[in-house]
């Protein structure tokens, strides 16, 4: 029988699920004690003074821009290679997304692309760390503009000795069942802005309020929050299983005429995505999934092409020859020989 190989695959079990079990036995299913427990124990990883707790890391990200001012007639600059929810959530405000390019090396955001689109309108930048791997965040605080950072693939990742999320003005996370780490749909907003955080504590939930103002019903729930706590508690272990398997595919990949994911000075990445860039990528992922092993194209749409919005000539190569492997931290030895010995015949490399 052929092995199967997905691409992605939560690592959850027993613990997780005496952890749900325990609060659904309590009958305190909504936001309660275990949400605010989680937010504690993830502003403190984190390294920032507090956090809010979402229902998704779409909600965090809407909730960001508010309370920073966001709306009607301002711009918010955004990396094209990443997916779709940072354009609905700056659309949710009502603002408009100014979609730059991105670097080559990693994918994320490229400093001297958003030097050229700031303008009078910019509001915000929206700063995705992607598939782990830290962007340059001191060349893009350098511009004056408030910083989100976008942490959904890279919470536990280090830039200059700290942790991702703590640099921006606020920071966002998303917890969905593939993400770093999971409560099956979820998302946090983390700063060292109390003030902030009370807005969006303030716009979090709607109920018992007395003056009347738009709100939304963005709440955690307390079962989420229980496994989130978890999986936390788990992550670093977790982490090092990634950057093991990735250590792995380093050695095993090094002969093989791809491009490697490469670690920028000052970084630590944690390895949501391992990255390869192929020119033959269409046969690629064939050549893959007739064996049994799952890959993917990492974005499914650039969001200068999804807006319409002129080109972006570094993110259309990336989608011509970006491919995503297998890494999670359920990947075992023998699975990662497999992914390395599959890809090493499609290039003819005994």
């Amino acid at each position: 029988m052929k092995m199967i190989i997905p691409h992605s695959r939560p690592m959850v079990g027993a613990v997780e699920a005496r952890a749900v079990a325990s609060v659904i036995g309590s009958a305190l299913l909504a936001q309660s004690g275990k949400v605010m427990e989680f937010e504690h124990m993830f502003a403190e990883f984190i390294g920032v003074k507090d956090a809010v707790a979402v229902n998704s890391g779409t909600a965090a990200l809407h909730l960001a821009l508010l309370v920073l001012g966001v709306g009607r007639g301002d711009e918010v600059i955004v990396p094209s290679f990443v997916c779709t929810a940072l354009v609905n959530a700056v659309r949710y405000t009502g603002a408009d997304v100014r979609v730059v390019d991105v670097v080559e090396q990693d994918g994320n955001i490229c400093p001297e692309a958003v030097v050229r689109a700031v303008n009078k309108k910019t509001k915000a930048i929206i700063v995705a760390h992607m598939f782990g791997q830290p962007a340059d965040l001191n060349r893009l605080s350098a511009f004056g503009v408030p910083i989100i950072e976008d942490c959904a693939h890279s919470v536990g990742a280090e830039y200059s000795s700290r942790r991702v999320g703590s640099f921006g003005i606020l920071s966002i996370f998303s917890f969905y069942a593939t993400k770093m780490m999971t409560t099956g749909e979820g998302g946090m907003v983390a700063s060292n802005n109390v003030y902030l955080l009370k807005k969006i504590r303030e716009l979090r939930e709607y109920d018992n309020k007395r003056k009347c103002m738009l709100r939304y019903n963005y709440k955690m729930t307390d079962f989420q929050a229980a496994m989130g706590i978890v999986q936390l508690k788990r992550l670093p272990d977790m982490i090092l299983r990634r950057k093991r398997i990735a250590s792995l595919y380093n050695r095993g990949l090094a002969d093989c005429p791809l491009s490697l994911p490469v670690e920028t000075d000052n970084t630590s990445r944690v390895y949501y995505r391992y990255i390869i860039k192929s020119s033959r990528k269409s046969a690629f992922i064939d050549h893959l999934r007739h064996k049994g092993i799952y890959c993917a194209s990492p974005v499914f749409v650039p969001l200068h092409k999804y807006v319409n919005q002129g080109r972006c000539p570094v993110t259309e190569r990336l989608m011509r020859e970006a491919v995503s492997i297998p890494i999670y931290p359920s990947l075992n030895r023998s699975q990662v020989n497999v992914v390395i010995d599959t890809i090493r015949g499609f290039y003819g490399r005994s």
